[in-house]
């Protein structure tokens, strides 16, 4: 993990109000969007907005992405253009299709002078992409196309599919493992999708917790309410850091140097367990780092 992914919240490249207030938001991580939040008429005002707020490198810490229109659309490519000029830290391509669209994204921002290297991301939102998930995912070892990570996305693929949005999501719960499962296999991040109930925060609170058990890094907003309370669950506690801490010390004690496997507090740890240690510490100095 290069960086925390908490809290991703989508912005809506035609508000020009909630791109200036995005600056000061305690999120992670920033979607300015040209998508599914802004009508047709308004795609070109979006545009030029979300290129003259990165130009002006407001953001601080904070991950900026820009959400592309569909690449069936008539607006993808002077999205990729504008991207390639700005240079946001990556672009998030929607409902991709097949590793060959992802080539055509990653030709034209090579092909567009971009200003430097523009990480993709992926939202897996269509039949087709949780088809081909397990291609998609080893495109990220072709260096020309950049997949960096997925992020899941609930309801098109509830429209897609006709899967049934349900509390808890055991409906989708085998897609998302499967995703999660192509994903960490190729060393990828993965984002879960909005809530879009953003007025009820204890189910809210119940989806992110669910979200964090699953191993997303992370999760998508789509309200600025939303950031606090996925901060703090995404945030390691002070109880699995002390726990991390022992179980480390614990392997790093001279008697304990060559076994595989030790005796805890009444529990037998593993090495693998240690490993697992280091990231919940590595994430938590990550945290720390980028909010100080």
């Amino acid at each position: 993990m290069t960086r925390p992914r908490r809290s991703v919240l989508f912005v809506p490249g035609s508000n020009a109000r909630a791109l200036e207030k995005a600056r000061d938001l305690r999120t992670d991580g920033l979607v300015l969007d040209l998508e599914d939040s802004v009508a047709s008429d308004a795609k070109t005002r979006a545009r030029g907005q979300i290129a003259e707020a990165i130009k002006a490198r407001g953001f601080g810490n904070r991950e900026v992405l820009i959400r592309i229109n569909a690449l069936d659309s008539a607006w993808w490519h002077e999205d990729v253009r504008m991207a390639a000029q700005v240079a946001p830290d990556g672009i998030l391509v929607p409902k991709v299709s097949s590793v060959a669209q992802l080539s055509s994204v990653a030709e034209l921002l090579a092909a567009s002078n971009g200003a430097g290297f523009l990480s993709i991301w992926v939202i897996i939102e269509t039949p087709w992409a949780v088809s081909r998930v397990e291609e998609l995912a080893a495109a990220a070892r072709d260096l020309q196309t950049g997949v960096a990570g997925f992020v899941f996305g609930p309801n098109d693929m509830s429209r897609e599919t006709r899967i049934r949005m349900v509390p808890g999501r055991a409906t989708m719960m085998s897609i998302i493992i499967h995703c999660m499962l192509a994903a960490r296999a190729h060393g990828l991040e993965m984002l879960d999708g909005p809530y879009s109930d953003f007025s009820n925060p204890e189910g809210f609170a119940l989806e992110c917790r669910q979200a964090r058990d699953l191993g997303f890094d992370g999760k998508t907003l789509i309200h600025p309410s939303q950031i606090d309370i996925c901060n703090a669950i995404f945030t390691p506690s002070a109880e699995e850091l002390g726990e991390a801490r022992r179980i480390i010390a614990a392997f790093n004690l001279p008697e304990n140097a060559s076994h595989g496997a030790i005796e805890l507090n009444g529990k037998m740890v593993e090495r693998l367990h240690a490993e697992m240690a280091k990231r919940t510490i590595a994430v938590a100095d990550a945290i720390a780092a980028a909010t100080a």
